[in-house]
């Protein structure tokens, strides 16, 4: 009996170990602090400027892109929107690519190949920022950054907004794509909606270490055309004031087709649509009334950068 017992302690005490050295072969996974960039898809960049520039009163670099796609719009130190010519027949999504900031790089690398997740070499640009890219479970182009320190930039007098919020894409199997972006890389529930309060229409998921966020825009029809695709792949400016914003945008000669409005989320917004059509929704960083739905799981973001800005409540 006595060296039954021994061989069956043994036999725990191996396991134990096993299970604690396979734990220590798995690399812990690198802060993903927010988003960093997005590129759109565009027939013609040149024509955008107008939009970008003198609309939103972003300022335009040819230098400093991150991949060293030009022309880029800079939002902030840490944050820029940059299009990507297209060939002659525009890519249906309209959406080129999101980056995510992380404070290591080579750390996030190992880490998704340590989860079998494909992923290209790492490269480094002139300006010392380190980046690789991949395609999540549903071919939307990814990268992850780690940016040099900037210095804090003065913003134009006419920029509408400081802050990139979050970028939404075409879901087709929300299943599939939790299991990357909740299951590995840690990104957690914010806030979910539909046009029915018993629907689910779209899922915004938050960076784990961060307030920005990706929005799933699920129920969409594979017959979708190209104006019904640049309104659910989109980016979202944030701003403080949604009226105030309006006013500077007819500063800035915007022609609005649309008028402020709450939405589902009770956050106030503004769509505007660039000439490729791809919308950018302007909103405000906290409610003003209850959503539907669901309630909000987690903090709201605010006018700072992601790598600088607290945790709001």
């Amino acid at each position: 009996m006595r060296r039954i017992l021994i061989t069956v302690v043994l036999s725990l005490v191996g396991l134990r170990l096993a299970v604690s050295l396979a734990g220590q072969d798995q690399p812990a996974r690198p802060p993903i602090t927010g988003i960093t960039h997005v590129r759109l898809w565009s027939a013609d960049p040149h024509i955008a400027l107008n939009f970008y520039s003198k609309i939103l009163g972003l300022t335009s670099r040819d230098a400093g892109c991150t991949g060293m796609i030009r022309p880029c719009y800079i939002i902030s130190e840490h944050q820029q929107v940059a299009l990507a010519e297209s060939a002659s027949s525009p890519h249906a999504s309209l959406l080129a690519e999101i980056g995510f900031a992380t404070a290591d790089a080579m750390g996030m690398h190992g880490y998704l190949q340590a989860h079998n997740i494909r992923v290209n070499a790492v490269t480094r640009d002139f300006n010392g920022t380190v980046h690789f890219s991949l395609l999540d479970p549903e071919g939307i182009p990814i990268t992850f950054v780690q940016a040099p320190v900037h210095h804090q930039m003065t913003a134009p007098a006419n920029r509408i907004s400081t802050r990139l919020i979050h970028a939404g894409f075409v879901v087709r199997n929300r299943a599939v794509e939790d299991k990357f972006y909740k299951d590995i890389l840690g990104f957690r529930v914010y806030w979910h909606g539909g046009m029915k309060d018993n629907e689910t229409d779209w899922v915004d998921m938050q960076v784990p270490d961060g307030t920005d966020w990706i929005e799933y825009m699920l129920n969409v029809s594979p017959n979708a055309d190209k104006k019904e695709l640049g309104i659910m792949n989109h980016v979202a400016l944030g701003v403080p004031d949604i009226k105030a914003a309006k006013e500077q945008l007819l500063k800035n000669d915007a022609k609005l087709t649309e008028e402020p409005q709450i939405g589902r989320d009770g956050k106030w917004q503004l769509n505007l649509y660039d000439p490729d059509d791809t919308r950018v929704e302007l909103m405000e960083f906290a409610p003003v009334q209850k959503p539907c739905c669901s309630t909000f799981t987690g903090p709201h973001p605010g006018p700072q950068s992601p790598s600088t800005a607290p945790a709001k409540p």
